[in-house]
């Protein structure tokens, strides 16, 4: 699948969710929105994009008093998709670097 592919199935936004919970877990949704810079709302309508495609399970704390804190896993076909968006991102990058440094050795040349 080509890069477009993904991101029609994934967008940004939940691209960023998958890896701040990949390294974080447990973190509390006010935290994740602040650091993502959205919404409470919009974080909320992320997450549950997300679980409905699969990528996360989201698990409250049983023995949490404290019952709106949740721990979010990555499903399998979440880290998949993640490593597969990751992986696409680089070889774009990569891509961009090559064009650019052809394009000064060019720019070098002609002077």
């Amino acid at each position: 699948m080509n890069n477009n592919t993904y991101m029609k199935k994934i967008n940004q936004e939940q691209f960023d969710v998958l890896r701040k919970i990949s390294k974080k877990p447990s973190v509390n949704q006010r935290e994740l929105a602040s650091e993502l810079e959205i919404s409470l709302g919009k974080l909320n309508f992320v997450l549950n994009g997300l679980k409905k495609k699969g990528l996360i399970k989201i698990r409250n704390f049983k023995k949490n008093p404290n019952k709106s804190r949740y721990l979010y896993l990555l499903t399998p076909k979440g880290i998949a998709e993640k490593t597969n968006l990751t992986i696409n991102f680089m070889k774009r990058k990569m891509e961009e670097y090559d064009e650019l440094r052809e394009e000064l050795k060019n720019n070098k040349n002609n002077k």
